[in-house]
Parts: C-alpha cells; structure tokens; sequence
C-alpha cells in the first residue's frame, strides 16, 4: 500500500478518489490561512463566526506548537516548491529545524515528542538534542497520557536508523503496551493511575487508540516486533468493529470492556485524516488491511446521516473551499456535554448501561464550526505518506 494510497483508492472507488484529492488540495490552501508570519507559528483554531450585519467569516485564535510539528510531519510529503506557501516561505524541514530551536523553552512532553519526530523524519542534525529535551520532560515511573507515550515512542522508533535509542525505545513499548486492561484490546486515557479521576479512569478516547496503534505499527516495521504488531491488530480491529453504520469513528470507549460509552462528537479529522493514517501504516507494517473501513470513514465527510435530509444531501456541508476549512465535528449540543458526563458516571458502574432515552432527547444535529491545523496535517501525512516513502 506504500506511496500508492490515492491510486488503490482510485481503483476501488472513484468518487471517494475525487474526494481524498480534494480534501489534499483544500489542506494545501487552507494551511497558508492558518499561518502566522510575527510569531513564526501556526494557529491553535480557525473559528466560523457571524458578524451583527449577518456576514459570515472565519477567524484565527491562538497558538500552536504542537500543531506546526503535526503539519511538519504531513507536508513534507510534497514537493518543495508546495511546502513553501504553507511555512511561510520555509520548507517542511526548514520549519522543523525552527521547532527544535524552540525546544529548551518547551514544557509539555507531548509537544516535545512531536518536534522530535519531526526532527527525526526530517533528518535534522540535533535530533540527538531533541530527543535529549523530550528525555528530560518524560520522567521515569510517572504515569502519562496515552496519546503522548504513543508519540514518544513514534519519536524513538523514527530516530532508530540513526541514533542509539534501543534502551529508551524498549521503556517506551513497555510503557505503552501496558496501558491495557488483560484480555481487551483498547488503550486507556493514561498509562497508570493518577492523572484521571476515578470516575471516569475506564474512557478513552478515539485517539486513545489511533495513536498507538500507529506507534506499535511503525515499531514493528522498523525492526521485526510481532507482539507489538499483534496488539497494533488487536485494536484496529476491535475500532473497526464498533465503527457506525454510517462509517463513524467513534469518541468515548470503556478500556475496560472495549465497547463504546459514548459515540459523539464524531470528528472530521478521525475520519478523512487520524483513522487512516493509522489504519495505513498498520497494513504497510504488515497488519491487516482495513480498507474497507478507510473507505466508509471517508465517504462521511460528504454523506453525513446526522445532519442529512429525506434526500441524503447534508444540511450544512462539512467541507468548504471557500474558507479554506472543514468543520470540526457533528455533535449532540447538549448542554455542559450532559451526555458524555452521564454516560461517562453510568458506565463506571454498570459498563453496558446506554441510556438510550438521552439518544433521542440530544440527537447529533449541530456542527462545531472549527478547523485546526493539524487536521489538515494528518490529512496529509494519510494520503500521501507511508512507511516506504
């Protein structure tokens, strides 16, 4: 499936190739609008607001390092010449090199693990030095969000060919692979006791699962590591199980259980960008394909059930060129996400409890009028990457 992901897509179904082709081509124009040349940075959001005279425009709000190492990480799979107008003038490898110049004022540890994979993957001559700082955000025996341990050891596993990492490597993939309950197959939110509350210790999220199994994947393909493979297989499997009728990807999942406690928001960048790019690196680790399940995913974006009339058309469309975004997400509305929190308490104590009255109280009608940066990196990094690339 290597450096062919558009082209198989393109024999399977040709309306989704046009799709995923335009989705590329929003990314490439919307990025540039998610640029800040003063600060050098990307924005954490572009929001879609109205004006008092009725017009509609989008703004920019904040910042984001994170999100500059994730669009690294997808861009510089175009040529040069196209990496340029989305760093403002630098190339994906340039920017990563203006990253890891940052990287002494970095506090989080996921932020700084994404930079060092961005250093890795670029080829940077101070990835020794990025790793160095992400070693010391990463303390030893202290529990860690699942997300960020999955991009540590993504960090580690792309620095491989060229650093001594064996050591840290093995903590990383031990760390990881325990942040599993015996007999299922999901991650949970964090890799030990501590940073959850207890009430809610059994959810995990979406990316709870696609994080690491892309790690695990990447793991073994960089030098043979079947139980790593095997559990990369495990969880893609069990996602694509529970994935919707309509092709969701699922929010909220019980770590306990590996069923799901809540199904939305059901998020854009899941299911043209963070599904794939997983589910992609797992088949060209040698896992199973799940292209079927890529496929359905994707052809959300555009068949939208939630949001849908009698006719099939979405009501309001998720994809708009002409603000250069995708909409954030199809939710519920409900309010202080009522939903979520009650599903989240029940379920700690009778795990398939589903309260299915509030389904038809909060129906998913609304959409979050938002886009970030890094839904349009992972978009990139999908479609157009790949381990042999």
């Amino acid at each position: 499936m290597t450096a062919t992901r558009l082209g198989a897509l393109a024999e399977e179904d040709s309306s989704l190739h046009a799709l995923a082709e335009r989705l590329l081509a929003l990314a490439e124009a919307g990025l540039p609008e998610m640029y800040l040349p003063g600060p050098e940075s990307f924005v954490f959001t572009r929001v879609g607001t109205v004006t008092s005279d009725g017009n509609r425009r989008v703004e920019r709000r904040g910042t984001s390092t994170r999100y500059g190492a994730i669009t690294v990480l997808g861009a510089r799979f175009l040529p040069e010449e196209r990496q340029r107008p989305l760093f403002g003038g630098r190339t994906a490898a340039e920017f990563a090199a203006l990253l890891v110049g940052r990287l002494p004022a970095v506090t989080n540890l996921g932020d700084a693990a994404l930079i060092a994979w961005a250093a890795a993957e670029t080829g940077h001559p101070k990835l020794p030095d990025a790793l160095a700082r992400m070693a010391e955000l990463d303390v030893p025996g202290r529990p860690r969000y699942t997300v960020e341990a999955a991009w540590v050891l993504c960090a580690l596993t792309a620095a491989r060919p060229s650093v001594d990492v064996e050591y840290r490597l093995s903590v990383a993939r031990t760390r990881l692979l325990a942040a599993r309950t015996d007999g299922v197959p999901l991650f949970a939110h964090a890799t030990g006791p501590g940073l959850v509350p207890g009430y809610r210790s059994h959810v995990a999220c979406f990316a709870d699962q696609t994080y690491p199994l892309q790690a695990l994947a990447r793991l073994h393909a960089s030098g043979s590591d079947p139980e790593a493979l095997a559990a990369a297989d495990a969880c893609a499997a069990r996602i694509c199980a529970l994935q919707g009728d309509g092709g969701q990807w699922w929010w909220h999942y019980d770590a306990r259980t590996g069923g799901v406690v809540e199904g939305y928001p059901v998020y854009s960048v899941h299911q043209h960008a963070m599904a794939p790019t997983a589910l992609f690196d797992l088949a060209d680790a040698g896992g199973t394909d799940f292209g079927a399940e890529i496929r359905r995913g994707l052809r959300w974006m555009t068949d939208v059930p939630e949001i849908s009339g009698p006719d099939g058309t979405p009501r309001e469309p998720l994809i708009l060129e002409e603000y250069g975004v995708t909409w954030r997400k199809v939710y519920r509305g409900d309010p202080a996400k009522a939903v979520r929190a009650a599903r989240g308490l029940t379920t700690r104590v009778l795990p398939k409890a589903r309260l299915a009255p509030l389904d038809r109280i909060f129906r998913p009608l609304s959409v979050d009028r938002e886009c970030r940066p890094y839904e349009f990196g992972w978009l990139l990094h999908a479609w157009l990457g790949g381990l042999g690339r």
